[in-house]
């Protein structure tokens, strides 16, 4: 069976952040999405459900941490090439994210990342399988 992987993130305005990632390319699957959630479309199989803050705690009992000041989780995604990885960090800096590291550099693995307008965490890389141990 194929799996397919929906993460889901509180946001605090929805509305903002559908533009932020519309700025940096990425579409949004309207069958999944209303006033209170959009579905991020990452792949085929990977999917970011935005969910408003309200929301979000609809499905669980925990309190939502503050993500500026403290790690949620590292959302990772694989790019086609080193120049990818920087030009996705640019137009999320442009749109209002921010950059939380400086890029690495490991050889066989490029990585760099960005904060979103809610301080998740999304980092970049592209692995050189040609360099790889």
């Amino acid at each position: 069976m194929s799996r397919k992987i929906y993460v889901n993130l509180a946001v605090k305005s929805l509305e903002e952040s559908i533009a932020f990632f519309t700025q940096l390319g990425f579409n949004f699957n309207p069958q999944f999405s209303d006033s209170s959630a959009s579905c991020l479309m990452i792949s085929d199989d990977i999917f970011v459900m935005l969910l408003s803050e309200a929301r979000f705690l609809s499905f669980t009992p925990k309190m939502l941490c503050n993500t500026q000041t403290h790690t949620e989780m590292l959302l990772c995604l694989s790019c086609d090439s080193r120049e990818e990885v920087d030009q996705i960090v640019r137009k999320a800096v442009t749109a209002g994210g921010a950059m939380y590291n400086e890029a690495q550099d490991h050889g066989f693995m490029y990585a760099h990342g960005f904060q979103d307008l809610d301080g998740h965490i999304w980092e970049l890389i592209y692995m050189d399988a040609g360099l790889a141990l």
